[in-house]
């Protein structure tokens, strides 16, 4: 299968899905949700044993929803990008074998997301990852709220949600958002050896593995997702939401009520 938004390659055991959006920092469309599932869904179908998430170019992981999309949604609409890009990341957080995500530049938003649905977080020296949602009028709308803490710790993650922070990759070293920094002309290989040394693994076991390691948070999950998808759509229509989308396309400060 081919599609314009995202690549996947399938190198024996290995499965490497690259959001291929690079002229848009690799924002994530309708079109490139949808292509991102179909790929997992043409990734478990080949029953890779190990699932490698990046972006293309060098400067962005994915760096988010498409606020130009976003910024007219209703709330009806604004429920139904959040049930697609909740469907998506869910499917990378179960997917059937360990996923790595090799975040190489920008990781904002949506992006840091995907990252934190992956097993495991590679960062390149040059990355810088957040939850930015707070400064267009939003909050996390596809897990931020609900899997950042597992992560970070509770306090943390409310200093990152409520201001918005901007974290260089060391920095998100430090707090535990990313396992491992590596000088950005070695992530590639650097991921790529990892994803070999997982895909030698059993894959019984592996699978087994990381259904246990995710049942550990199920529960009280499940309900504050559920939540965190109507508190998100909810906000559209909202002055917050319109100025801080328009704000952010116009390249300016926005004047919140």
């Amino acid at each position: 299968m081919e599609w314009d938004t995202v690549t996947l390659e399938i190198d024996e055991d290995v499965a490497t899905l690259t959001i291929d959006r690079p002229e848009r920092l690799n924002t994530l469309t309708v079109d490139a949700l949808e292509a991102v599932a179909e790929a997992l869904d043409a990734a478990a179908a080949a029953e890779v044993r190990a699932l490698v998430l990046t972006g293309a170019g060098e400067d962005a992981f994915i760096a988010g929803a498409d606020v130009s999309y976003m910024t007219d949604l209703t709330t009806p609409e604004a429920q139904a990008y959040a049930e697609l890009g909740h469907r998506v990341v869910d499917a990378i957080e179960t997917f059937p074998a360990p996923a790595i995500a090799a975040i190489n530049g920008y990781a904002f938003g949506g992006g840091c997301e995907f990252a934190l649905a992956c097993d495991l977080r590679v960062a390149a020296e040059g990355a810088v990852l957040g939850q930015t949602e707070i400064d267009i009028g939003l909050v996390p709308g596809w897990g931020g709220t609900q899997r950042l803490s597992r992560l970070v710790g509770d306090e943390t993650a409310r200093r990152l949600v409520f201001f918005g922070e901007r974290l260089d990759a060391s920095e998100a070293a430090a707090i535990g958002l990313v396992g491992e920094v590596v000088p950005d002309a070695e992530l590639d290989d650097h991921v790529a050896r990892m994803a070999a040394e997982l895909a030698a693994k059993p894959a019984f076991a592996l699978r087994g593995a990381k259904e246990a390691l995710n049942a550990v948070h199920d529960g009280s999950q499940t309900v504050g997702l559920d939540y965190e998808k109507r508190l998100w759509s909810g906000l559209f229509g909202t002055h917050d939401q319109r100025e801080g989308m328009a704000a952010f396309l116009e390249k300016r400060e926005p004047a919140f009520e």
